[in-house]
């Protein structure tokens, strides 16, 4: 009797799988013999159009880098070739472009360097971005689809654009004429390509995310390059502190206490570690501390929305270990404004998201994240009271709110005419095209650059953003949707009215704060779109509980006669 009940459970099981199947296989829409021959058709089009993009710009970029490798040296005939393939294709498939775009920009500074260090390298990433936007532009124009998507934004940032331009044509223009050394007009065009060249993001987001699957994806990659960064990290310090890597411990004099490119260990650009004199200053994968420093504060809030708003529960997890490798980097990097607004970043980001109130989620992600950090702050207590130490002592010597006064004092006693110095003349990735002046807060370098007026307008679209921004997540009705849009915006407003050095004009949050700004805008589109599935699906369900209910209904009940 056993033996038959337990094939008689495993005949139930099997025929339940195939049921399953089946069910599986009937929900999938049965496509006729016409709709599958166009889709072969559409497929083969797609392989002959990408084939003839490849013989179109494979043919000049061998040329031009036949050419190159001949006027300089092969390594540069190699990158010159590369330039007109990428252009290429980065604008005839500008969706794909635009996410390896996202993906190189963390390993920019290591690829920069690993290939010799060419300034044509450093502008690779805009080789994808460039194009990328202009080619989903015309593809919003072809499909008769708007770009500029929300138009609610857009009359602050034209008050932006056109004083901008007014400065880069009446200033550095002008500046032509005059005893100015250098080439002040290409200095300017490249400086407002620095401050508004990825504006456009926002937009280029919105575009790129059209479902709440696409978001998740959005989350997951951005965490995945964080996790992959930060061990990367990890794994430079280690080399470093077991001296694989020379450091710049054995220099002398001034060298001690600089960064220099020569020290560079496997990954990343200019190092400086010296722990005999307390100073260590890691580059991460990108191509300075500074850079890497912005990275981890950016990051901080990317891996948080992961951690707290993910829909998979394994994603939430990998989530927690990006924020505890985010939180060891910023300790190990030797940059004391990582330090700083890491830890003060996220809790801000627990109060102003609400996520602190979340016990069953937040209690969990809080202990992990506490033992983690824990076992790691316990095995390097010496470094850790050296990372405080020196954070102390700056803020000792130079105060930040005094320094960011003495800022504003030189900008405004430095600053000629309504329009400012011209664009570009106190940004440092200028400075080929001419001499700059080094300010190193945001704000004051604007008034030096493009004046109060200017610097006003900017201030107003930021402010017109962030307020727009807020209105469009707190529409959002999906939980998940609104925590990303939550943890997003709490980043776009701590960068939107930071002033302490210049994050908006460096990678990558250059790139971040206009992306995840076009992200949040992009959130109510997608929570109507999930809110209609669930509408589809109800009304699916309706005729199927109405037939099961007429089918119990049916049955007569016999009444039983009494014995």
């Amino acid at each position: 009797m056993v033996k038959s009940k337990s094939k008689s459970k495993s005949k139930k099981s099997k025929t339940s799988k195939k049921g399953k199947k089946q069910s599986k296989q009937s929900e999938a829409p049965l496509l006729s013999l016409k709709e599958q021959l166009a889709q072969k058709r559409k497929a083969q089009k797609q392989r002959q159009e990408l084939i003839q993009w490849l013989f179109m710009t494979l043919l000049p970029g061998i040329f031009l880098g036949a050419i190159a490798s001949v006027v300089a040296e092969p390594k540069m005939g190699v990158i010159a070739g590369a330039i007109i393939p990428c252009f290429g294709l980065s604008y005839k498939y500008p969706r794909k472009a635009l996410w390896l775009f996202l993906i190189y920009m963390p390993f920019s500074g290591t690829v920069v360097y690993m290939l010799g260090g060419s300034a044509l390298l450093q502008l690779a990433k805009d080789g994808l971005y460039i194009p990328a936007l202009i080619g989903l532009y015309q593809q919003c124009r072809r499909e008769k689809k708007p770009f500029f998507v929300p138009q609610s934004i857009m009359p602050t940032l034209s008050i932006c654009l056109v004083l901008s331009l007014l400065t880069l044509f009446f200033v550095n223009g002008l500046q032509l004429t005059g005893k100015e050394s250098g080439q002040p007009f290409l200095q300017g065009v490249l400086g407002l390509k620095i401050f508004l060249g990825y504006v456009p993001l926002i937009f280029c987001a919105q575009h790129l995310l059209k479902s709440k699957k696409e978001l998740l994806f959005c989350s997951r990659l951005h965490l995945g390059l964080a996790i992959t960064c930060c061990l990367l990290g990890l794994w430079q310090y280690m080399m470093l502190k077991s001296g694989r890597c020379a450091g710049t411990d054995h220099l002398s004099g001034v060298e001690l206490f600089k960064a220099s490119l020569e020290a560079r260990c496997y990954i990343g650009g200019a190092l400086l570690y010296s722990p005999s004199q307390n100073m260590i200053r890691l580059p991460g994968t990108f191509v300075s501390p500074w850079h890497w420093g912005w990275f981890l504060i950016g990051n901080s809030a990317l891996t948080f929305a992961a951690a707290f708003s993910d829909s998979s529960f394994l994603w939430r997890i990998g989530g927690l270990v990006g924020m505890a490798l985010v939180f060891v980097n910023a300790v190990i990097c030797g940059q004391r404004i990582a330090l700083a607004l890491v830890p003060a970043i996220t809790i801000l980001l627990l109060i102003l998201t609400g996520q602190i109130t979340n016990l069953k989620r937040f209690i969990p992600i809080g202990v992990g994240l506490a033992v983690l950090l824990g076992i790691g702050l316990a095995m390097n207590p010496e470094l850790v009271q050296e990372r405080i130490d020196s954070f102390k002592g700056r803020a000792e010597a130079s105060p930040p709110q005094a320094f960011i006064q003495e800022q504003f004092e030189w900008a405004n006693h430095n600053t000629k005419g309504l329009l400012g110095r011209g664009l570009g003349r106190a940004t440092n990735a200028t400075r080929t095209f001419g001499d700059i002046s080094l300010v190193e807060t945001y704000y004051p370098k604007l008034i030096f650059e493009v004046g109060v007026i200017g610097t006003l307008a900017f201030l107003a679209f930021v402010t017109h953003l962030t307020f727009t921004t807020f209105q469009a997540k707190q529409s959002v009705r999906d939980k998940n949707l609104r925590s990303f849009g939550s943890s997003y915006w709490v980043f776009v407003l701590i960068i939107s009215y930071n002033t302490y050095w210049y994050p908006l004009d460096t990678d990558p949050v250059a790139v971040y704060y206009w992306f995840f700004a076009g992200v949040i805008l992009a959130l109510p589109k997608i929570d109507r779109q999930e809110l209609r599935k669930q509408k589809l699906v109800e009304q699916q369900d309706e005729p199927e509980m109405q037939k099961n209910g007429k089918k119990k209904g049916s049955k007569p009940r016999i009444a039983t006669p009494a014995v």
